[in-house]
This record gives structure tokens, sequence and C-alpha cells, in this order.
């Protein structure tokens, strides 16, 4: 009753049968079905052809709708509904078959494809009003009879059909092919039967509305073949059809034939006997004239044993067990096929090559003159035989049918027979060269191995392995030296692969921007590589390429660096380019413009972020507006004053922080301190600034008297993003160990309790967390949760919550620290594996005026922490009360909730003021 029937026969079968691939050198007028059509006031379609051999009439009812109708999220509704047209009316509310078995109908069965829905039987000349009355009350009586019962019940029927067919060796191949040869917003890219979810998902009013809008008389044929004649069939079907209201206006695709250049592949792993491959085109509409000359093309390639497919594969060289060829047609695009079945032990990989070998043949000299007059002859007798029918497949009315419904003319069979008696050996091979080119997508289906599991495993009753050794942590050993104009240089030693990474550090970073134009350090650090020595821009750009070598530089609170990682081979003449970037860069003005383009649009899209707008707005709240933190910790800047940044005030930057008084080397890899520092003292030895290098003041800010919460309205936002700080004590703290381990057990950890609330518990945000920012100085405890809009209020609240209880009530447990003990301590090993880790350790003790060793410092560290650390720790970091909170969301549906967790006072500001 489904396409499965119809397409799978074709398609999803075994393709062993004699496929559409059929052509007759005959005349049209050689065979024809004489027919009389009229329409009803109501706008049905009616085709009477008289056929009086015998006493039976066959009945068919077209409707205009198949699964290319289907809007998103409704996959499988045609097919759906052909099922609940057999499941009884208002006026014979019981299943179709009985009243026809009783009338001796034959041929009775209704199908559905991409394109419409059929319904069709043959009963004796007595039985017609019979029939008649049933196939008008479906259509025009129906959804008084559609219950929710008898949804839920085709609908588990449906799904059964689909777990069938799917199941079945092979089965999922349209899925598969429709999938990758057609656009996602195709109408043929999903399946007739449709989705598990959009079939689970089919309502009665969703079944209803698309019965009302698909299903009236004006959108139906209704064909009548056998022991009738016009005269007779008008009376009867304005009595049962000419009452039925006809439906809407209907909007509907014609013809969509993707192009597709590139060859793509898939290998499919099932429960199938033996490897099959499928190479699949797009081909076009079944109206186009090309689509005669395809059938002729698939015919001769993979249609029976003479086939070349078939011959070749199969027969002569033995390396296959089936091939054919289709050509399935389509109103808006059909699906052209070879289907190759490997036979067991050979080489799926040289069955291909030879079905490319004939492919290519084929598309070199195209058919000869015997082999399109077979395939006439098979086509001729493919048409009489079902003509002999005046019903069921392929029978005569199922021609009328297709005729009208494809083209408007129920014997538009002989325009195919037209186009087949023209068409030459010439044209088949243009058709061929133009539509079985590159494009082609192919599906391999293997075979799916079966494993077995051991008969016996391990223990596991016992539960997780203990660990019972540590690893120690493998730190290399720090050398300094002193070049000759008095930089640092700090060096490690890691050999693993021959890279150097050398990174220049100097004490400046965002915090160099405050009270002077915002962005100022990043503008100027993103200008070194934009030209600098002889080198333009691009040629900068492609000299480092060319040595294979790795430039980067940025900005943190407190620093800026430059580093490079390079090919030890290539060191010296990457490190004349360091020297020129640092030295010598060009702050060319149309490359200062493009910069302040980017970094202007790159501001522009951090409005329309909420995590880059909380981390823009935050620091003036925290810190104030004249501290030397109290800036955008994105580090762009803003837009005034990016605008304002002239190539004067990048110069005076470099010269003022970028300069060899204010900066330390360092240098890891596979190279020694004798090696680099003559490398180095070469470069930077010389290097000298005029004028006094500048000067951070790290002012010490205060908590606030109370706490406070801004929302930043985002109308129609499906989240709230909340964002809160208050100061903590700096990065570089003696118990700053303490403070990350109690931070871990809080919310810095996806197991910490804040996550494990909002997350796991109640699962409202994707993650949530609590995180503290490096600083040289005092730095900012945040926390971080992006919820649900309706679950903001009871969001906060739960937050506000830990952090109250983890002070209080709920203080940290000893199994909390020994996890982010044991977490901290045997991860240490993994952390400063790699050259660019070690690197980073050494830039960050630089930064916060630690030793160099500091990691070796750790394992004890970790190891003597207590319950009491931890509860002082929190003491001194964790003030509830005095969170500045950011919630950047829907202000309409959020405010009252906000107001009623008690963060403090409460204001709006709009997105526009930003």
């Amino acid at each position: 009753m489904t396409i499965i029937k119809q397409i799978t026969r074709r398609l999803l079968s075994i393709l062993t049968l004699t496929t559409v691939c059929i052509a007759p050198a005959i005349a049209a007028d050689d065979i024809n079905i004489s027919y009389e059509k009229f329409t009803t006031d109501n706008g049905l379609t009616v085709i009477v052809h008289e056929d009086r051999k015998a006493p039976v009439v066959a009945v068919a009812v077209w409707y205009k709708v198949g699964s290319k109708d289907e809007p998103d999220g409704k996959s499988g509704f045609a097919h759906l509904f052909e099922h609940l047209m057999f499941n009884g009316t208002e006026n014979y509310d019981d299943e179709w078959f009985g009243p026809l078995q009783e009338a001796g109908a034959t041929g009775l069965n209704g199908t559905t494809n991409f394109d419409r829905t059929n319904y069709f039987q043959t009963v004796p000349t007595p039985a017609l009003e019979r029939i008649l009355w049933m196939e008008s009350d479906r259509m025009g009586h129906l959804l008084g009879a559609v219950t929710q019962e008898k949804l839920d019940e085709q609908r588990g029927v449906v799904q059964n059909e689909k777990r069938q067919s799917e199941d079945q060796p092979y089965g999922t191949l349209l899925t598969h092919a429709v999938e990758a040869l057609f656009p996602n917003e195709h109408p043929y890219s999903h399946t007739v039967i449709g989705s598990m979810d959009d079939l689970n998902s089919a309502s009665l009013e969703d079944v209803k509305a698309w019965f009302n809008q698909y299903y009236g008389p004006n959108n139906a044929i209704l064909v009548l073949s056998g022991d009738i004649n016009a005269a007779e069939a008008k009376p009867l079907v304005n009595k049962y059809f000419g009452d039925i209201e006809p439906g809407p206006a209907l909007t509907k695709w014609q013809s969509w034939v993707p192009k597709r250049n590139a060859n793509t592949r898939q290998i499919v792993q099932d429960k199938v006997p033996q490897t099959r491959i499928y190479r699949l085109w797009v081909s076009p509409e079944n109206t186009s004239p090309t689509a005669t000359d395809l059938l002729i093309a698939a015919s001769v390639l993979g249609d029976g044993k003479n086939s070349r497919m078939y011959k070749e594969l199969v027969y002569d060289q033995q390396i296959a067990t089936n091939a054919s060829v289709f050509n399935y047609e389509l109103q808006m695009a059909s699906l052209f096929g070879v289907s190759v079945d490997v036979k067991a032990g050979e080489d799926a990989a040289k069955v291909e090559r030879e079905m490319d070998k004939i492919i290519s043949e084929f598309l070199r000299k195209g058919p000869t003159k015997d082999e399109v007059k077979l395939v006439s002859t098979k086509r001729r007798a493919s048409i009489i035989r079902g003509l002999e029918e005046v019903g069921g497949f392929g029978g005569k009315a199922d021609t009328l049918a297709t005729g009208e419904y494809i083209a408007g003319d129920p014997n538009y069979f002989k325009t195919e027979l037209n186009e087949l008696a023209n068409s030459t050996p010439k044209k088949v091979k243009a058709a061929a060269q133009q539509w079985l080119g590159d494009g082609w997508h192919q599906i391999t289906f293997e075979p799916f191995e079966e494993y077995a599991a051991a008969s016996e495993g391990v223990d596991r009753s016992t539960g997780l392995p203990d660990i019972t050794a540590e690893t120690e942590l493998s730190f290399p050993e720090i050398s300094q030296t002193t070049l000759s104009n008095g930089m640092e240089v700090v060096f490690a030693q890691r050999a693993t692969v021959p890279l150097v990474n050398v990174a220049i550090q100097f004490d400046a970073g965002y915090a160099a921007d405050a009270g002077g134009k915002l962005g100022l350090a990043s503008f100027t650090t993103r200008m070194l590589d934009e030209g600098a020595g002889k080198y333009d821009a691009l040629e900068l750009a492609a000299e480092l390429e060319k040595l294979g070598t790795n430039l980067n530089s940025g900005s943190n609170l407190d620093t800026t660096t430059v580093s490079l990682s390079m090919l030890k081979e290539n060191m010296v003449e990457s490190l004349g380019l360091l020297g020129d970037i640092l030295k010598q860069p060009t702050f060319a003005s149309e490359e200062i413009e493009r910069q302040r383009t980017l970094i202007l649009s790159s501001i522009a899209q951090q409005k329309t972020r909420p995590v880059s707008i909380a981390l823009t707005l935050l620091p003036p709240l925290i810190y104030g507006d004249d501290h030397a933190y109290g800036i955008p910790f994105t580090g762009s800047g803003t837009e005034e004053d990016v605008t304002a940044i002239t190539r004067s005030d990048l110069v005076n930057f470099k010269k003022t922080w970028l300069r060899p008084d204010n900066a330390t080397i360092f240098v890891v890899g596979d190279t020694t301190l004798d090696e680099i520092k003559p490398v180095l003292e070469k470069e930077f030895g010389n290097w000298q600034e005029s004028g006094s290098k500048g000067s951070k003041k790290i002012a010490k800010a205060s908590l606030p008297e109370q706490g406070q919460a801004i929302i930043i309205d985002r109308p129609g936002s499906q989240q709230s993003l909340i964002l809160a700080a208050h100061l903590a004590p700096p990065t570089g703290a003696d118990n700053n160990i303490a403070i990350e381990a109690m931070n871990q057990t809080l919310g810095g950890a996806f197991t910490a309790r804040v996550n494990m609330n909002l997350r796991e518990d109640k699962g409202w945000a994707y993650g949530a967390y609590t995180f503290l920012q490096d600083a040289r100085g005092q730095r900012p405890f945040m926390v971080y949760a992006p919820v649900q809009t309706d679950k903001t209020g009871p969001s906060l609240v739960e937050l506000k919550k830990e952090l109250i209880g983890y002070l209080g009530d709920k203080p940290p447990m000893q199994d909390e620290l020994e996890r982010a003990r044991l977490d901290e301590v045997r991860s240490l090993p993994g952390q400063f594996e790699t050259a660019g880790s070690v690197l980073g350790s050494l830039l960050s003790s630089s930064r916060f005026n630690r030793q160099y060793t500091y990691p070796e410092t750790l394992v004890e560290k970790y190891n003597s922490l207590t319950l009491d650390d931890l509860n002082a720790a929190a003491a001194e970091v964790i003030h509830p009360d005095k969170l500045t909170w950011l919630i950047i969301g829907d202000a309409e549906k959020i405010k009252a909730e906000v107001e009623a967790a008690g963060l403090g006072p409460v204001s709006v500001q709009s997105m526009s003021s930003l």
C-alpha cells in the first residue's frame, strides 16, 4: 500500500528485475487508449475509457499530493494519510476491504510516492456504484471518522512498515540517497515513509489540516476504465462526487534538478549478505525528452543478461553476482543509478574500476543501433502486457492517470513512444554525457563483520581499580643569562622535536591603556606583523610561511607577548624576522586603516554576544572607572577610542611599552643556551629605545557596600546570561593554591557544586561555573551561568544559595578536597608535557613574580592543603552580598524574578545604550 511496493521494488530490492529502462522502436499510433475527459463543477478531473471485453470497471483515484508537499517536521504525512484512508469514513466507519471483498474486487491497492497518492481497484460492473460511494465518502466525508485511536493505530503500522523495510538488506538505500543527492531544502530530501520523530509528532489537528488542504476534488483525478462509457459515467460521478466541497488554491513545485559537480562517497556497514555498490546521479524530471534517452541508456547498461554491466561483470569476468541500472522518474527530478553486487572474495575496488570502465566506454561511444532496437522491443512487450488489463499496476487506468498527472495528457505514454521512436544512439550518448559525468554519489554497502566478546573478563564487582602509584612532574632545568643591553633571557631545553619556541614578554598589557585610549595595546600588537623592516604585510607573512614559522602576539591584563615557534634549522632567519618586527615595525597608514576596520567590526560583533557584553561592562563596575583594570576585558577597546587612535599613538605606545628595558626573553626548545644566546645577542643585544619606559599603577580597590543587579535587556532572548563578579586577592597571593582548590570544589570543575546543581540536577543550564581571572593585582571572582529564560530567577536563587552554603551550613567536605587535590597533582605531568606548556608556565611565573621552578612546588602545596585552608580561602574570597550581577536577557520576562532574588538594587539597560 505504499511506495515500498513501488519504489522499493525498483530501488531498495535487489534490482534484478527489469527496471524502468525501456524504450520501444514503434510508432505511437500503433497503440492507443481511447478516452473521454471532463471536469465536474467542483474541479474533479474525470477520465473514462470504454473496454467491454469483460464486465468489470477499474476505478482509480489519484490525489496530487506526495511526500514532496510535506513541510519541515511533517515527513511521512502523505503516506500516513494513505493508511488512514483505508480505515473507514463518517458514513461507513469500518475497514475498507470488507465491502470490496464482498463485491469481488481485484487489484485493490493504494500507493504513495514523492509526487502523488493513489487508490485503485477493479470491481464487477454491478459493484461500480458501491465503490464510487466509498471513494467519494473518503474524499468528502472522512475527517469525522478519524479518531486518535485510529491515528495511533496507523502510526504504529507505518512505523512497523518502516522498520520492516529498513531492516531488510540494503533497506536504507533510499534514505542515504536522497539525503546525499538533494539539498536540505529540496522537497525530495526526505523519504516518503518519513522519520520516526515526525511520525510520533503527528497530531489529529495536523492530520485534519493536511486532509483539508490536499484532498479536495479539485486536486484529484478519477479514472474509470472498462465496462462503462462517458455517458454512463457522468451522472454517477456527479451523483457521488458532485457535492464535495473543493479544496483551497495550492502552490506546488514542478521541477528542480540540483546541479552537482563533486563526486561523493559513502560506506554503510549493515547486515547485508555481500558488498553492493550503488552509483547514483540526479537526472531530469519525467516529462523531459532527455529522460527518455536516459531510460534507453539505463536499459542498455543494466537491464537483463545481455546488458553491458551484467554481461561483463557477472557473465564474463564473474566478479559480480548481479548488475543492474535504473532511471527512476519523478516529477521534479529523477534518480539514475547503477547497482552491482560484488562476488564474495572479490575486491570491491577492482569491481568498481571495471564498472567505471563500462560507464566510460558507454559515455565515449554510446549505444549501438542493435542495443536501442532491443530496448524498443522490451518496452513494447511491457506496454502491451500492461494494457491488457483495465486496472492494476501498469493497466489502462494507471496509464491514463499517470499521463494526466504528469503532463495533463492521459495518452502521454504515446509521447514517450514518439520520443523513443525518434531516439538515436547519438541522442542517447549525448544525454548520458550530459548527466552521467561528475556529480555522482556512491553508496557502498558492506557486510558488518560479526564480532564476539570474550567469554570471561575482569571482575568488575570489585569496583574501580586503585591508583597505587604516583607519577612525578618532570620540569626542565631553568637557566638564566643577560644580553648586552640588559635584557634577561630565561632558558629551558626540551629536545623532543626539532622546534624552538621564543617569547618576548613586555610589562604592558591592557592595563597600559588606562588613562588613555582604550584598545591601544591591542591595536599596537596587531600592527607589529603588518609590515616591518624591508617587508610589507604580505611579504612578511610570506617569509614566515616560507620558514614554517608561526608568529603570535597578544596581551592580557598585565603583559604583552610576541612569540615564535620555529624549526630549529630556520632559527637564525626566524629570529631575524622577529628582530625586524619588534625593532622596525612600519605602521603603514593603509595597514592601520585596514586593521581599524577589522577591530571596529569585532567590537560591533561583541555587542551582540552576551559574554563579550558582560566582559566589557563588568570591569568598570567592580574596579571603578579610574582603575587600571577598569577597562573592557576583551582588550579591543571602544569604538570611540579605536576610531581616534592615530599612527602617532601606535608608535608612542610601541616606544613606551614594547622596549628592551621592559622585556624578558623566554626560550624553550631543541637548542642550548650557548647555541641561541649569540643569535639573540645579534638581534637584540644592541636594541635601545630613547625616553622612559611606561609604568602602571595597580591600585587596590574596595568591595562595594552592597551588591547590585543590572539587566541588559535583550528582547526575545531564549537564554539569560548570568555573570556576577567582585574582587578577590591577586593570582600571586601566598594562599593562591588554597583559593584555587576552594574554587574548584565550589564551581571550578564539571563535578563542582554549581554545575552539578544547575546542569545535572536542574537541567537549567548547559554549564555553570565559578572562576577567577588571573591578574597581577586584585582579580575578579566570577559566577557564570547561561540559563533558560524561564529559570532565570530560580537560577539566581540557587547560585546565591550555593555561595552562602559554602560559607555556612554546607562547607567544603573532605571528599571534595581530596578530589580536587588528586586532580591537580595527577594532572601535573600532563600539564607540562610540551615545550609550549613549559613556556606558558615561565611567562606566568614572571607575570606573578614567582620562582621559575614554581610547578615543582605544587605537589607539596596541594598535598598539604586542609579543610581549614579552604574555609579560610572561602571567607577571604566569597562575598555573596557584594557581587555585581549582570544578567543579559529579556527584561520583560525576567525583571520581577531578578528583583525577587534579593541581589540588591536592580536596574535595566537597553542593548542600544551599549
